[in-house]
């Protein structure tokens, strides 16, 4: 993304904003979108269009910057322009917003929504017109300006604008990075290992204030040794700043029997680095399970004779070697009951 060039940037109140213009096209090749082709034959109907100003307004959109890359001071007014592009034979009303980026939960990003209200760089920007009416096989260029409040914090403030119409939204990405002191830091928390799906979870927090792409690199030994190592790679994550993602790496070949000990290592740009770890035992239910019942079954068995011998035991005569005490005993028993002795 570049968003023209710090000459650009204004020190002063935010200025007025240039007047909308409109560039006619000639018949283009179809894309996808409701409203037929451009030279108006039969075939895949073609989709209006928005991106960055090619800056002379003579070049497709399409050949020009992806996104918008925006630098300057707190207080500073920044200059650039959005191109719309109707190559249909209908005319297009679109409707522009501004909007912050931000990261789902599993680390994918998203914009604010259109019932939201931007509190970051999607409140900073401000349209010539916020409803853009483009006539068929027309690019209008849109001017628009971001005001970076006074108070803002130094570092990157990830955002996009979000243009609506005919059924169909586009997004396109503005990076503004405020002039000031850069922190580079991540963290990794809430490592768990599940033994029984054979995967890491985690998360990853950007504690700076900068935009980052972290790599992840994965170490686990066991009671034998080393089980798993895992040099660091590339996550397909924009972690942006302030922002908490929490991911899954996958470890399909874990061990069914042992003690693991597993070590995350994360690590991005600017020197931001962190390890985490945690500990587990993989232990196979089921066998053990089966075995628990046949020991089960065995004690029982077991104690089953144990009490078997103790009532015989308690059953049979009292023989202590001596038959003369035994007869007495019997004869006491029986004395005062009446019997004949």
């Amino acid at each position: 993304m570049t968003f023209s060039v710090r000459g650009a940037v204004c020190a002063a109140a935010p200025a007025v904003l240039a007047v909308l213009t409109v560039v006619a096209l000639g018949a283009g090749p179809a894309h996808a979108d409701g409203g037929g082709r451009a030279d108006g034959s039969r075939g895949p109907a073609v989709a209006w269009s928005a991106a960055p100003s090619s800056g002379g307004g003579t070049r497709p959109a399409k050949d020009g910057r992806p996104s918008f890359y925006a630098e300057g001071t707190p207080g500073a007014v920044l200059h650039d322009t959005l191109s719309v592009t109707n190559p249909g034979p209908k005319p297009r009303t679109i409707t522009l917003r501004g909007a912050d980026a931000r990261n789902t939960g599993s680390g994918a990003l998203s914009v604010t929504p259109a019932k939201g209200t931007p509190k970051d760089t999607g409140a900073w920007i401000s349209f010539a017109k916020r409803q853009v009416k483009v006539p068929p096989r027309t690019r209008a260029e849109v001017p628009f300006t971001l005001t970076v409040p006074t108070d803002a914090m130094p570092g990157d403030h990830p955002g996009a604008i979000v243009a609506s119409g005919g059924g169909r939204t586009v997004g396109v990405r503005v990076d503004l990075r405020v002039d000031g002191p850069t922190l580079s830091a991540l963290t990794v928390e809430r490592v768990d290992v599940d033994t029984d799906a054979g995967t890491i979870s985690y998360d990853l927090v950007n504690r700076g204030n900068t935009v980052l792409t972290p790599k992840l690199a994965v170490h686990a030994d066991g009671v034998l040794g080393a089980l798993l190592d895992r040099p660091a790679r590339t996550l397909p994550v924009e972690l942006l700043p302030g922002r908490r993602v929490s991911l899954t790496e996958p470890w399909p070949d874990a061990p069914a029997l042992d003690s693991v000990d597993v070590e995350l290592t994360a690590t991005a740009a600017g020197g931001a680095r962190d390890t985490a770890t945690a500990s587990a035992r993989f232990v196979p239910w089921g066998a053990v399970a089966g075995g628990g019942a046949l020991l089960l079954a065995a004690v029982g068995g077991a104690l089953h004779l144990v009490r078997r011998r103790g009532r015989r035991d308690a059953e049979a005569p009292e023989a202590d070697g001596d038959g003369e005490r035994v007869g007495a005993k019997r004869e006491l028993a029986r004395a005062g009951t009446g019997d004949e002795l």
